[in-house]
C-alpha cells in the first residue's frame, strides 16, 4: 500500500517546498481553500515525477476536514500529516484567526488520527509569535475547552478572551494566542496517541520568504536584527526540517515544539 503525506496549505511557501521533498517517498496530497489555486503547484510537482493530488479543504469546517482525511485514506496509508494551513493577522478577523488556526488544528488532528496507525506522524505549524505572549495572558482554561467541548463553545470562549483587549490589537492577540494554542494542543494530542504509535509535535517557524511572510512586511523582519541569523528563512530550509521530522527514523521524537527561526525567540529571552 502507498504511503501518503497530506499537506494542508500545500499550494505555496513552506507547504509546497515540503511537498517536493515528501513526494520522493510518498504520494502527496496538497490542500487549500480552492483547488484552482493549487493547479500550478500540482503541475510543477508532476513535472518532477511526483505522484500527487489536490483537494479543497477549509480546515475550520469539520466536514471538509473529514472529507480530506477519508479521501487520503482511500489512496493509501496516511503516514504523514503536515498541517501548514493558517491565517496571519492581516488575513482576517480575530474570530476567523481563532477558527482557522486553533479550531482548525483540533479538527485536523482529530480527523487524521482516526486513519493513522503505527509510524504515523502529525506536525502542526505554529509561529514564533506564540513565544511572545506573557505567561499570565495564556488562557489555559480556554485551551482545555478544546478537549471536551464543542467546537462552537471553544471558539466562543476563545473570542471572549480576546475581546478583553482593545479592538486595534485583537487580531494580533488572536494570532499569537491561537499559535500558542497549537503548541499546547500538539503536545496533548501526542500524549493521547502515543499508545497507537502516532507521533505528534509542532514546529515554530520564524520569518520566512513566503507569501504569508511578505504580508507581515518589515514588522516581522525587524525581529531578525538581533537574532543569530540576521535574515529571513528560505522555505526550502524549513521544508527539510519538516520532512526530516516526519521520517520514521525519528521514531522517538514527539510531544515537543521545534523552533526554526534563526534565533529570534532566543534573543527575546531576558
Amino acid at each position: 500500500m502507498k504511503e501518503v503525506c497530506v499537506i494542508t496549505g500545500g499550494g505555496s511557501g513552506m507547504g509546497f517546498e515540503t511537498a517536493k521533498i515528501m513526494g520522493k517517498t510518498h504520494f502527496v496530497i496538497i490542500s487549500g481553500r480552492t483547488v484552482s489555486k493549487l493547479e500550478n503547484a500540482i503541475k510543477e510537482l508532476k513535472e518532477q515525477g511526483i505522484e500527487c493530488q489536490a483537494c479543497a479543504c477549509d480546515v475550520s469546517n469539520s466536514q471538509s476536514v473529514e472529507n480530506l482525511a477519508k479521501m487520503a485514506s482511500e489512496i493509501g496509508q496516511i503516514q504523514a500529516l503536515i498541517h501548514a494551513a493558517g491565517m496571519s493577522p492581516h488575513m482576517g478577523s480575530s474570530q476567523n484567526l481563532i477558527k482557522t488556526n486553533a479550531l482548525g488544528t483540533v479538527l485536523v488532528n482529530k480527523a487524521f488520527s482516526k486513519y493513522m496507525t503505527q509510524g504515523g506522524c502529525i506536525i502542526d505549524l505554529s509561529s514564533m509569535s506564540a513565544y511572545m505572549v506573557p505567561d499570565f495572558l495564556i488562557p489555559k482554561k480556554v485551551y482545555k475547552k478544546s478537549l471536551n467541548s464543542s467546537g462552537e463553545d471553544f471558539v466562543r470562549a476563545f473570542v471572549k478572551k480576546v475581546n478583553i483587549f482593545p479592538k486595534k490589537i485583537r487580531r494580533g492577540v488572536a494570532y499569537s494566542l491561537s499559535k500558542n494554542f497549537v503548541i499546547w494542543y500538539a503536545k496533548k494530542t501526542a500524549l493521547e496517541l502515543g499508545d497507537k504509535g502516532i507521533r505528534v509535535l509542532s514546529v515554530t517557524p520564524g520569518t520566512f520568504e513566503t507569501p504569508m511572510g511578505k504580508l507581515e512586511g518589515g514588522e516581522a523582519l525587524s525581529y531578525t536584527k538581533k537574532a543569530a541569523i540576521k535574515r529571513a528563512g528560505r522555505p526550502e530550509e524549513i521544508a527539510f526540517l519538516l520532512a526530516s521530522i516526519a521520517d520514521k527514523r525519528n521514531s522517538y521524537l514527539t510531544a515537543t515544539d521545534i523552533i526554526c527561526d534563526g534565533g529570534v525567540v532566543a534573543c527575546q529571552e531576558k
